[in-house]
């Protein structure tokens, strides 16, 4: 399990739009990173539109938002543009980059325990480094979490 203060684990995923995208891309920049179980599922569309809701709020504090699922980035693009989601996100088809936060575990769906993502969110600081999380994330709480993300 990640600690507060350590090195984010970087990565470099491809992006719904095609491109890799790599965490050092953000350098500088305050980032609030989100992982999902999969596109277009209930709770991960109520988690999506939860914080493209306060994208505005978190884009006027320089801050970058990604969302980070196993499905490919096909599915991703869809899912983007069919709820008009302002930020990036990105396929971990291997889930290693889950595995790395932590966000990759047992769990239980409907009774039933599984292998999968788990719903968790982290605030990455300026300099790399992991000033906050949260794994475990209820989809309604996602839009509040965001917005405290970037307040530290």
């Amino acid at each position: 399990m990640l600690e507060t203060g350590e090195k984010a684990p970087g990565f470099t995923l491809m992006a719904d739009d095609g491109r890799e995208v790599s965490l050092s891309d953000f350098e500088g920049q305050k980032v609030v990173l989100y992982f999902y179980p999969k596109a277009g599922t209930p709770g991960c569309t109520k988690q999506a539109c939860a914080v493209r809701d306060v994208y505005p709020r978190i884009e006027n504090e320089d801050v970058v938002v990604v969302g980070i699922s196993p499905d490919p980035p096909e599915a991703l693009r869809k899912f983007r543009d069919k709820h008009d989601l302002p930020f990036v996100l990105l396929s971990d088809p291997d889930h290693a980059v889950a595995e790395a936060y932590g966000a990759w575990g047992e769990k239980k769906v409907f009774g039933e325990t599984r292998e999968g993502v788990i719903r968790s969110h982290y605030a990455i600081d300026e300099n790399g480094r992991i000033a906050d999380f949260e794994v475990k994330v209820k989809p309604e709480k996602t839009a509040g979490l965001a917005l405290r993300l970037i307040d530290l």
